[in-house]
């Protein structure tokens, strides 16, 4: 009886761990989405000259995609896939011939140097090409003409071992094929 008193106290003190539990991570979630919604002035001014990126994308299916003597590729720091200054204006001169061939569909694919695993940088590919895609966007490219693939560390540029090598192979690549009704 004494066992099975002990038992039943054990299992109360659990249940009400857990309920509080509940309650105090409820309580938590409550409070981000407060800030989330509630967001200074500075980022609502922010968001509100950023435009909306069109979220549909060309589609991979057809003729193969080229790259193009006008279009640069960019290049990405060490576990990263923000945009930084000389990537900046290379995307800009890209938008300019993008913008120029409105007959065109786009591919921006990311790469990665040879460091973490296969699945790690195929994600970060991913995030490269789209973070170029959302730039393209926003400096006037049709969102629907452009899409996006990951090549993560299997098609690297440089075979070497080395840092130089490396940043060759993160990459950011444009690449274009003629728009016809039969890609889309």
């Amino acid at each position: 009886m004494e066992v099975a008193m002990k038992i039943s106290s054990s299992v109360r003190v659990l249940a009400v761990v857990a309920v509080a539990a509940l309650l105090f991570s409820g309580c938590g979630k409550s409070q981000l989405r407060k800030k989330a919604k509630g967001s200074d002035t500075a980022s609502a001014d922010a968001s509100s000259t950023i435009p909306p990126v069109d979220v549909s994308e060309a589609s991979l299916r057809g003729s193969e995609f080229v790259s193009a003597e006008g279009l640069a590729p960019i290049y990405f720091d060490y576990d990263s896939y923000s945009l930084k200054g000389q990537a900046l204006e290379t995307l800009k001169k890209n938008a300019d011939y993008l913008k120029a061939q409105k007959n065109l569909e786009v591919l921006v694919a990311g790469y990665c140097d040879e460091r973490g695993t296969v699945e790690y940088n195929l994600a970060l590919g991913q995030k490269r090409a789209k973070e170029v895609r959302e730039y393209y966007i926003r400096l006037g490219v049709p969102g629907k003409s452009v899409a996006t693939i990951s090549y993560g560390k299997e098609s690297p540029f440089c075979a070497e071992h080395s840092e130089s090598c490396w940043s060759q192979n993160r990459r950011g690549e444009t690449r274009i094929r003629a728009a016809t009704a039969s890609n889309g």
